[in-house]
């Protein structure tokens, strides 16, 4: 189910913003895309946020504001003088290369703070153990933020595919008055085949082998099956936290139900029907991977 949330959380030396954004998925695919999660609380993160949204894939972002006291980069002060003594070294060994000293050491002091490393922003000690309590409610407030974002989607979701419940048990009521002008036509086609061979055949035995053949084409158990279904569906769905997987399955039984009418409807009026059932369960499937 897709969701998203975000929440702040105010630390001494700036802000962390926090967002989580879901999409459909059948398992739990979280992706946490910052450096700033500390890699020993990374687990425990990954474990809450499974447990709060159950499934989908999951994008896990921090972005990291600081204060405008703490916002100026910093220098590495050790390794500045490293290089330098390193290069004055150098300079011993080899007189003849640089320049005057005067324009040497200026030189020499910018060159050494473009090299990478010397001027640290230090965004690795942005949440330590002491702001970790600040920072865990506020990851919890962006999950309780994708919970309610999925609980206003879910509640469209479920006037969605119960309607189309609904719209399929109508269907099979309206199959239902096509079922008496069936037989009829199917009675009348056959003897129609047998006048046009010219053949004469026993009255009895031709009605034993009529019985046979309207057995076949009986949809007498797929419409109590389909209806059970239907029951079954809006069962799981008002009384389970969790049930899309489940809806999955059952959805895949109604479709058995809905094709085995099919093939044997033999009347335009309940291949209609069956295409318009076969729609509106295609709709359900696709609205069943939003539903946790």
């Amino acid at each position: 189910m897709t969701g998203y949330g975000k929440a702040e959380a105010i630390l001494e030396t700036g802000k962390i913003t926090f967002e989580i954004r879901t999409l459909n998925s059948k398992n739990a695919d979280i992706n946490i895309k910052t450096p700033l999660l500390p890699k020993d609380k990374e687990i425990g993160i990954r474990q809450k946020i499974a447990n709060s949204l159950q499934r989908g894939t999951i994008d896990f972002y921090a972005t990291w504001e600081p204060n405008a006291a703490d916002s100026g980069k910093k220098i590495n002060a050790d390794l500045l003088k490293g290089y330098y003594n390193e290069i004055l070294t150098l300079r011993k060994e080899l007189p003849g290369f640089f320049t005057p000293q005067d324009r040497e050491n200026n030189e020499l002091l910018c060159s050494i703070l473009r090299i990478p490393d010397v001027i640290d922003t230090k965004k690795s000690d942005v949440i330590t153990e002491e702001n970790w309590p600040i920072v865990e409610k506020a990851i919890d407030k962006a999950l309780e933020a994708v919970n309610a974002y999925r609980e206003k989607e879910g509640k469209v979701l479920y006037e969605d595919v119960t309607s189309r419940v609904r719209n399929i048990l109508s269907l099979y009521d309206e199959v239902e008055t096509f079922e008496g002008e069936r037989i009829g036509t199917v009675k009348a086609k056959l003897l129609k085949n047998l006048d046009e061979l010219a053949q004469k055949v026993d009255p009895v035995r031709f009605e034993q082998e009529m019985i046979f053949y309207l057995e076949k084409l009986d949809i007498n158990e797929e419409k109590v099956r389909l209806r059970q279904h239907c029951a079954y569906f809006m069962d799981t769905i008002d009384s389970e936290p969790y049930p899309g997987k489940k809806l999955g399955f059952i959805i895949q039984e109604m479709g058995r139900e809905i094709n085995t009418t099919g093939s044997k409807a033999n009347h335009a009026g309940i291949q209609k029907c069956v295409v318009r059932m076969k729609d509106e369960l295609e709709k359900m499937r696709e609205q069943s991977m939003n539903i946790l």
